[in-house]
C-alpha cells in the first residue's frame, strides 16, 4: 500500500520510534493502577454533561479530601483527561480505558456454547458458537470444522439473547475486516498492510489466505479471501439479482466466504479468483496480491462450480 512511513505528518520520533511526547506504556498502566483514578474516569463517563467542574466531579467520586482528590486527578490530566474551561473532559485514551472496562475486557471471564445458523460444508452437521478467552468460534458440532474465530469482548454478551449475539458477532467480523481492508487498524487506527499469501503455515487450513497486519501495533487479522468481498458492490448486486440480501446472510453460511473450495490461486503475478454460484449463474471475482478486485465475470454455471454454490436459505 502507498503512503508515508512517518506517522502524523512528520511528528518527531524518539530513537525507539515512539512519538517524543508520548507516555511510556509502563507509566500509563501505572497511572491507572489505583482504584480512585479508575473511579474518576468512570464517574466522568457517567456524568450527564461534559466538561464536569472539579467540585462536581469530586462529589460524584465521593472523596471529601479536596487535596487528595486533586492529586489523583492531576495524575490523569493530559493523558486520560484534560482541563478545559468549565472543568474536565475526556482525552481519547481515557474514553478507551472506560470502554474497555464496560466491555468486560479486564473484568469478565465467560465461557458459553450455543447453536447458530447454518450447517457444516464438510459433513452437513449443525453449527455451534463456542465462547472462551474473549473469542467466539463458529464450528461444526460434529466434525469440529472451524468457520471463524475472532475476538469478541465479553460485554457484547451482556443483555443479548444467543440469536442477538450471533447477529452482533457477524456484524463485528464484517466491520473489522472492512476497516482492515481499507488500511485502518481496528485496534489502534494505525496503517494496515494487506497481503494475499499461500497458507503454508496452515493458519486456517486453506490453500491461500489474507493477512491484514498493522504497522504500528502488529495486530493481525487473518481470513479466507472471500471474506473481503462481502461489501463489494458487484458481489452484492449479483446476490440481489438472485433474491439474496447479502447483508442479512450470516457470513459463515456462505461457502465462498469462509472456505477456499471455490478459490483458485496463481502466484506470479498473484491472482486469486473466487467463484460464487447462485441458481444457474456463476460469478468469478479476481483479486490481486493487495486484495484489489481486478476483474469480475458473470457466466452460466458449470458442473464444477458447485463448491461455491450459495444455498437458497
Amino acid at each position: 500500500m502507498s503512503g508515508s512511513d512517518t506517522p502524523l505528518d512528520g511528528a518527531p520520533l524518539d530513537p525507539d520510534g515512539s512519538l517524543d511526547d508520548s507516555l511510556p506504556p509502563a507509566e500509563a498502566f501505572a497511572l491507572l493502577g489505583n482504584e480512585t483514578r479508575i473511579t474518576i474516569l468512570q464517574e466522568l463517563w457517567l456524568a450527564p454533561d461534559q466538561p464536569v467542574a472539579f467540585s462536581d466531579l469530586r462529589k460524584r467520586v465521593g472523596m471529601k479530601d479536596s487535596a487528595q482528590f486533586n492529586y489523583h486527578l492531576s495524575k490523569l490530566t493530559d493523558h486520560f483527561v484534560r482541563q478545559v474551561e468549565g472543568g474536565y473532559e475526556f482525552q481519547y485514551a481515557g474514553e478507551k480505558v472506560v470502554r474497555a472496562i464496560l466491555a468486560g475486557t479486564f473484568t469478565e471471564r465467560v465461557e458459553l456454547e450455543f447453536p447458530v445458523t447454518g450447517e457444516c460444508f464438510d459433513c452437513g452437521g449443525s453449527l455451534e458458537a463456542a465462547y472462551a478467552d474473549e473469542r467466539l468460534t463458529v464450528r461444526c458440532a460434529d466434525c469440529e470444522s472451524v468457520y471463524g474465530r475472532y475476538a469478541f469482548p465479553p460485554g457484547g454478551l451482556r443483555d443479548r439473547s444467543t440469536t442477538e449475539i450471533e447477529a452482533a458477532f457477524d456484524q463485528r467480523v464484517r466491520h473489522l475486516h472492512c476497516l482492515a481492508a481499507d488500511g485502518v487498524c481496528p485496534e489502534c487506527g494505525g496503517r494496515v498492510d494487506t497481503n494475499v499469501v499461500p497458507d503454508d503455515e496452515d493458519a486456517l487450513g486453506l490453500d491461500v489466505r489474507v493477512d491484514h497486519t498493522c504497522r504500528q501495533c502488529q495486530h493481525t487479522i487473518t481470513s479466507p479471501v472471500g471474506l473481503s468481498l462481502l461489501d463489494n458492490s458487484a458481489v452484492v448486486a449479483f446476490h440481489a439479482d438472485h433474491g439474496v440480501e447479502l447483508d442479512t446472510r450470516k457470513h459463515w453460511t456462505l461457502p465462498w466466504c469462509v472456505t477456499d473450495a471455490s478459490t483458485t490461486y496463481d502466484a506470479d503475478p498473484t491472482r486469486v479468483t473466487v467463484t460464487i454460484v447462485l441458481d444457474d449463474e456463476a460469478m468469478d471475482v479476481t483479486l490481486d496480491g493487495d486484495l484489489r478486485v481486478v476483474d469480475t465475470e458473470r457466466r452460466r454455471a458449470a458442473n464444477g462450480d458447485d463448491a461455491g454454490r450459495v444455498s437458497a436459505d
